[in-house]
C-alpha cells in the first residue's frame, strides 16, 4: 500500500495486523503487571464507551435498515471513537483532570484488539457498516491476482530468454 494505491493485499494486511498485535501484547503485559493498581470500574467504562458510542448504535441501525444503508453519522461516530487520536486525547484529558492511571490501558487494548484480532479499522462510507466484501473489491481482487500472475509469467519468460 502506498499513497497512490490505497488497498491491502492479504499479506500486507496480515503484516499490519501483526504490528497491531505486538502493540496489543505490550499493552496487555503492562495491564497484567499492574493488575492490582487498575481501577476496574474505570477500565470497564473506558473499554466499553468506544463501542457504546461508536459501534452499537450503527450496528443496531444496520440490522434494522431494510437495505442495510444507514446514515453517515454512524460511520463518523465509529471512526471517531475507534481512532487512536481520540483515545490519546481522552487519555490525556483524563490524566490531566483525574490523574494518570493504569485503567487508561483499556483504550489501547480495545483499539489494538479490534485491529489485531478482528482486522477492524476505520469504516469508509461506501461499504456496509458490518463487514462484507464489496462487489467492486471482489472484482478488483480477481483482476489484481490475474495481473500478478501475468507479471510473473512475463518475468519468467524474460529470465528464460536472457539465460538462453
Amino acid at each position: 500500500m502506498d499513497a497512490k494505491n490505497r488497498f491491502e493485499t492479504r499479506t500486507t494486511f496480515a503484516f499490519a495486523r501483526m504490528e497491531w498485535l505486538a502493540l496489543l501484547v505490550v499493552s496487555l503485559v503492562l495491564a497484567f503487571q499492574h493488575l492490582s493498581e487498575i481501577r476496574w470500574a474505570v477500565f470497564v467504562a473506558l473499554f466499553a464507551v468506544i463501542d457504546v458510542i461508536g459501534y452499537i448504535p450503527g450496528a443496531i441501525a444496520h440490522r434494522r435498515s431494510p437495505g442495510r444503508r444507514i446514515a453517515r453519522g454512524y460511520y463518523v461516530a465509529y471512526n471517531v471513537m475507534h481512532s487512536l487520536v481520540t483515545a490519546g486525547v481522552l487519555a490525556g484529558a483524563w490524566a490531566l483532570f483525574a490523574g494518570p492511571e493504569w485503567a487508561l490501558l483499556a483504550l489501547p487494548i480495545h483499539l489494538l484488539g479490534d485491529r489485531a484480532l478482528f482486522g477492524n479499522s476505520f469504516k469508509p462510507f461506501g461499504v456496509a457498516f458490518e463487514p462484507e466484501t464489496h462487489p467492486a473489491y471482489r472484482t478488483f481482487e480477481r483482476q489484481y491476482r490475474a495481473a500478478g500472475a501475468e507479471v510473473s509469467r512475463d518475468r519468467e519468460e524474460t529470465a528464460h530468454a536472457v539465460g538462453a
